[in-house]
């Protein structure tokens, strides 16, 4: 190669092959239809909730599409539509089949879809012979379930689109897939060029030299702050730290689990609880946000339209010890040594934006749930609307495992002592 100042350089492109694909090729391991059959045998089902419509994906059966309304008399009205029916008795293949694609597997191109920017493999699954669709002269309606790999997912539902009339794609976010090597999210790999200077060159081209400079001479003031940063949150000791949680880990796809700030328990249990320490969760359009002993909002973010914020729940104290004494808001579990332990909370925030279905205010149930984890700082969140506008929300960390015990009879938390 020769530059514009006719300095010469050998280069090494570099081979694009990667132990990855090492990996996929030696991979003797479930077929993803094998990975996915504990899904399909535990006759489990996920949910998404939309504003007007909510998704059923009942693995393995049937893809549903419902609203439901309280009629006067408590009376329910539900509309529902069938997205789609499995083909097979079962999703997995019959042994003849099984085998082939085995044989085939190494060969075969797996399918990606562009999630959040980046291409992913799915795992699809169809589904057919749903409610006649009169705008298609009654021809069933019906579905592909393309099942993602996120080690941290639950099955959640990330997204339910119509892409012709009356036919639709469901992606789903498993963890079932992720020991599958041509299922993992991979991020695009950076590979370097290796550049030598032929005889009568510099090492390094002048114009790159003095880019290097300039780049560095610009790095410094920003490097100086940071490092004054650093020394004021030193001395603060975080007492500075009131910002929400970030939600998703990088290079994956956005879900209701998340690592939270690993600054100490107890600093992090007294910002909880004082409410200047969020949770933010969800999956897909909406987004969830809550504040202890002050609110619950639901949110989504545009770059035309900007933020646009719902409130589901505002905390009133008076109106949860109202409320508490109608339901449970302490609930225990028995430990091995036969002891009785705190395993969830329920607390009512009420007051929140009027529903248009319902032209009352919104109001959500928070249940606070010890979840053991690997991770000591995990927080799991999300939302479930059984009711037109009354909600649920769960939130579910091993931080609330350390708390629950200091629960009164209303499932109000305090600071441990």
């Amino acid at each position: 190669m020769t530059t514009s100042e006719k300095e010469k350089y050998k280069c090494i492109i570099p081979l694009l092959a990667s132990g990855d694909e090492e990996e996929d090729k030696d991979y003797k391991g479930p077929t993803p239809a094998e990975l996915l059959e504990p899904l399909f045998k535990q006759s489990s089902c996920s949910y998404r909730i939309e504003s007007y419509w909510t998704y059923e994906v009942c693995h393995g059966k049937h893809i549903r599409q419902y609203h439901e309304e309280k009629e006067t008399g408590q009376k329910i009205n539900i509309q529902e539509y069938y997205l789609g029916n499995m083909l097979r008795k079962s999703p997995l293949l019959d042994p003849e089949q099984e085998e082939k694609e085995n044989e085939n597997d190494s060969v075969k191109e797996i399918p990606t879809k562009n999630i959040e920017g980046q291409m992913t493999p799915y795992y699809p699954i169809g589904m057919g012979n749903g409610t006649p669709c009169s705008l298609r002269q009654n021809l069933p309606r019906s579905s592909s379930v393309m099942y993602i790999c996120h080690p941290e997912a639950k099955h959640e539902i990330l997204s339910v689109a119509e892409v012709t009339t009356c036919e639709y794609e469901v992606v789903v976010l498993t963890p079932l897939l992720c020991s599958h090597p041509k299922y993992r999210f991979r991020a695009s790999p950076v590979n370097d060029i290796f550049c030598q200077s032929l005889p009568g060159s510099p090492l390094k081209p002048h114009k790159l030299e003095q880019l290097e400079q300039q780049q560095e001479m610009m790095k410094m003031p920003f490097r100086r702050a940071k490092e004054e940063e650093i020394n004021a949150a030193k001395e603060e000791k975080f007492s500075s730290f009131h910002k929400p949680v970030a939600v998703g880990i990088p290079q994956l796809l956005t879900v209701g689990t998340t690592h939270i700030s690993k600054m100490t328990d107890d600093q992090l249990i007294k910002e909880f609880l004082s409410g200047s320490y969020c949770f933010h969760g969800g999956v897909g359009w909406w987004r969830y946000e809550f504040c202890y002993g002050k609110y619950v909002h639901q949110y989504h973010k545009d770059k035309e339209n900007g933020k646009t914020t719902i409130v589901v729940g505002t905390w009133n104290k008076e109106e949860h010890l109202d409320w508490a004494q109608k339901n449970v808001a302490r609930t225990y579990h028995l430990k091995d040594d036969g002891l009785q332990s705190v395993k969830m909370v329920s607390h009512y925030y009420g007051n929140g934006d009027v529903c248009d279905l319902t032209d009352k205010p919104r109001q959500v149930t928070v249940k606070l749930k010890c979840k053991e984890s690997d991770s000591p700082h995990a927080v799991t969140v999300y939302m479930l609307e059984p009711h037109s506008c009354q909600y649920i929300l769960g939130v579910e960390s091993p931080v609330i495992c350390k708390i629950l015990d200091t629960s009164d009879e209303y499932g109000l938390l305090s600071v441990p002592s």
